[in-house]
């Protein structure tokens, strides 16, 4: 993948990410096979749902699971479903979707930085 344009720190200060926890995954009403994932932020946040290709994970797999997600992007619409926050990710050698996660357990709602 080519690198991209050089961005300036203000584009990266307006993004806000978050940690939270994964706390229920069910099958998405999509076309392609996704899954709805309702995350914990915390009591300032709260709940928020994604909508992402995580499919190479069991359901059971990702409940508990701390990841690192853009909570400030406008909802958008996926089908019938409405993803409101992005959880980020890298592909493996496989092109399947690893999410990002912090190297030990944190607050949840903490920003990254």
């Amino acid at each position: 993948m080519p690198t991209k344009p050089t961005a300036d720190f203000a584009q990266f200060d307006a993004l806000d990410i978050r940690v939270g926890r994964i706390v229920n995954v069910e099958d998405a009403a999509t076309k392609k096979p996704t899954y709805r994932m309702t995350i914990d932020f915390g009591a300032d946040i709260g709940t928020k749902v994604s909508c992402g290709a995580y499919r190479n994970y069991p359901k059971e797999s990702l409940i508990g699971q701390q990841v690192l997600c853009v909570v400030n992007f406008a909802p958008r619409r996926m089908g019938p479903e409405v993803s409101e926050v992005l959880v980020l990710g890298v592909p493996n050698a496989a092109g399947e979707t690893i999410y990002v996660t912090p190297q030990q357990p944190v607050d949840l709602g903490v920003a990254l930085f």
